[in-house]
């Protein structure tokens, strides 16, 4: 488990440290160091980040808490230790541990994008860029005893630039982010700045182009700059792409969605979850319709032979901030006929659109496409349950209310895993 916290003090100035242990019985706490990391202003890439969005971050520390019991209860708590022996302490926090790998538990993930932050006084930005975001994190802090991992993939706090707004958003989600892993991916608002190397040319990050969301979140990806990751969580595997950088074949991140993908073992994880932030599927989203390409250009003429020949099961994105889902689907035609309870094998990968965190709506086109199966223009989140192998529910649920307003479920065997489907099996042999 690893644990964040920004202070003011270097480590120079004093030690940063976890001290944490299992709850109940004879506690034995243990004390885990932190590193610690900080940026100047040089580091960021043009304005406002550079000139009158600059704020100086404190210190970002980070310490890993390790050889946790799986499921059990810890507490902890951040320290910082002065050259004079003397102590500063946080306040006591809990956790539970994350389930082993395959552990059969019932096991449950949110996941969203682009939700940002607000004030709950009303001053907030000119424009009320993220009107829904309260909402969003309200529902999530109350229901936070029946979620284990939340995914927020992309366009995370909206700061563009003004680095007081990341404290802003941190304190907003902190009830969340001290209780349970708070994954994130990267979106166009984190990093794309022209001429640094972002895949998109466009002035969306304010001048960051990723400093920010590297340095804040930790996530476990081989560099930090290089965005894209694999994580486990029970029966879950998720792949976690960038947008912001180049996927098509032949690229380093292209390899590296290939070797996700491919390297799960599906008997003790069945669930294969795709996510980014662009849609690189299908989205039936005003701006792609007008494109004509209805998702990312070059996305899925990239992707969806890979999501076909390792039969992911579902693909998340944010970025268009409406919900939508399709039908399982290959090559834009549906190949399953149900439409929410899916049994055996599925034929295809399931696209859902989760843009709806907070940030200010986006239009559907008015071209009725066949392939799309249910359609929401308000704020909302998803939510997967999964109660064993053989058995997963997902839930749309509205920002507003908490309640559900579209779900699906998905029951199976290992052996519909198995099966071969349209371009996903090598050839066979006619020798015995």
């Amino acid at each position: 488990m690893a644990v964040t916290w920004t202070s003011g003090y270097n480590i120079d100035e004093a030690v940063p440290f976890v001290e944490w242990g299992p709850v109940g019985g004879h506690q034995i706490l243990s004390r885990s160091p932190a590193e610690t990391l900080t940026f100047s202003r040089s580091d960021m890439c043009g304005s406002p980040a550079r000139t009158f969005g600059w704020r100086h971050p404190g210190y970002i520390h980070t310490s890993f808490l390790k050889e946790l019991w799986p499921n059990k209860m810890y507490t902890y708590k951040l320290g910082h230790q002065f050259s004079n022996g003397s102590y500063v302490w946080s306040k006591l926090y809990s956790f539970q541990a994350s389930p082993s790998t395959g552990q059969d538990s019932e096991q449950r993930v949110v996941i969203f994008g682009d939700m940002g932050k607000a004030e709950r006084d009303g001053s907030n930005e000119y424009n009320n860029y993220q009107p829904g975001s309260l909402n969003t994190t309200d529902q999530l802090v109350k229901d936070l005893d029946n979620i284990d991992i939340v995914f927020h993939i992309g366009d995370i706090t909206y700061a563009n630039g003004y680095l007081s707004q990341w404290d802003q958003f941190t304190s907003q989600v902190q009830p969340i982010t001290s209780r349970i892993p708070y994954m994130i991916a990267s979106g166009n608002h984190e990093r794309d700045w022209p001429n640094t190397g972002s895949f998109y040319d466009t002035m969306d990050s304010g001048g960051e182009c990723g400093v920010l969301a590297e340095t804040m979140f930790y996530v476990p990806a081989k560099t930090r700059s290089k965005f894209w990751y694999s994580t486990d969580f029970g029966m879950f595997h998720f792949c976690i792409a960038d947008t912001e950088h180049d996927w098509r074949e032949g690229t380093e991140q292209y390899k590296f969605i290939e070797n996700c993908l491919s390297s799960v073992d599906r008997q003790k994880q069945p669930w294969l979850i795709f996510a980014a932030h662009r849609v690189l599927g299908y989205s039936s989203g005003f701006s792609y319709a007008k494109e004509g390409t209805f998702a990312e250009p070059m996305g899925r003429e990239s992707l969806e032979h890979l999501w076909q020949k390792y039969r992911v099961d579902i693909a998340f994105y944010g970025h268009v901030h409406n919900y939508e889902r399709t039908c399982p689907i290959y090559q834009s035609q549906c190949v399953n006929d149900e439409e929410s309870h899916y049994a055996g094998t599925m034929n295809g990968t399931i696209h859902i659109v989760v843009g709806g965190g907070g940030s200010h709506l986006s239009n559907f086109s008015s071209v009725e496409t066949a392939w799309s199966l249910y359609k929401d223009y308000d704020y909302g989140f998803g939510k997967l349950t999964a109660f064993n192998h053989s058995f997963l529910l997902f839930e749309y649920k509205k920002s507003s209310d908490g309640r559900v307003y579209d779900s699906f479920t998905i029951t199976r065997e290992y052996k519909d895993v198995l099966s071969c489907v349209h371009d996903s099996c090598s050839p066979t042999t006619l020798a015995t």
